[in-house]
Formats: structure tokens, sequence, C-alpha cells
């Protein structure tokens, strides 16, 4: 599973989170005590931070073709990931697609990627 946000322990289980100034928004798939459906497959529980056991942000990075990346999202057999090697010239070669001024995303096979790490800060 590629994670890469927010998440949350509460009562002893982990779940993405939205963090806010004195409250933190849980997720989750399907539904139980407490959390609302707020459209089909995506309910929400809204708890104090204080109440919150740990809180952090979770990065998967990987390399794809020798270069640094983060891993946004999953798709089937693909990744979206987003090059942090910042040569300009690599991710042109690459055929990376401009997200943003100096931030360049693309689809990898999961197949092509190596060093597949999930990191926590």
């Amino acid at each position: 599973m590629i994670r890469d946000g927010y998440l949350a322990r509460w009562r002893g289980r982990e779940y993405p989170a939205s963090p806010d100034v004195d409250e933190v928004r849980l997720y989750r798939s399907d539904p139980d005590d407490g959390f609302t459906e707020v459209r089909p497959g995506r309910y929400v529980r809204v708890v104090p931070v204080a109440e919150v056991e740990e809180l952090v942000y979770v990065r998967t990075t990987c390399l794809w073709q020798g270069e640094p990346f983060i891993v946004l999202a999953q798709h089937e057999n693909w990744l979206r990931v987003e090059y942090t090697g910042g040569r300009w010239p690599v991710a042109q070669a690459m055929g990376l697609e401009v997200f943003d001024f100096g931030v360049y995303q693309g689809w990898a096979p999961a197949a092509e990627v190596s060093e597949l790490r999930e990191h926590r800060v």
C-alpha cells in the first residue's frame, strides 16, 4: 500500500487524517461507530487533538531509472511519482509532466521502481 499524507493513531488504531488547530479529522472507507458518511465509501470522525496518541506525516519514496522520487499514488500496476532530484534536464529526458514550476510528475510502471520505502516524519 502506498501512503502519502497524515496518519493519526487514535484509540490504538491508525487512520488517514487531516489535522486542524484543535481537531483532527479521521477517515476510513467503511462505517464505524461515530464516523459519518461524507460520500460513498468515505467516512469521517472529528476528534480533539488531545485524544490523538500520535500524528505523523507518511511519505513513500523510491528510485525509478536510478533517480529519486516521491510516490504520490498507485493505480493498478502504475505509480504516480514526483521527481525530487531537482535537475530539469533529467526530468525532461524522462518525459515527466511539468506539474508546477520545478515540480515534475509522471506515471511509472510499479515493476520498474526500486527501493520503495515509507518514511514517517
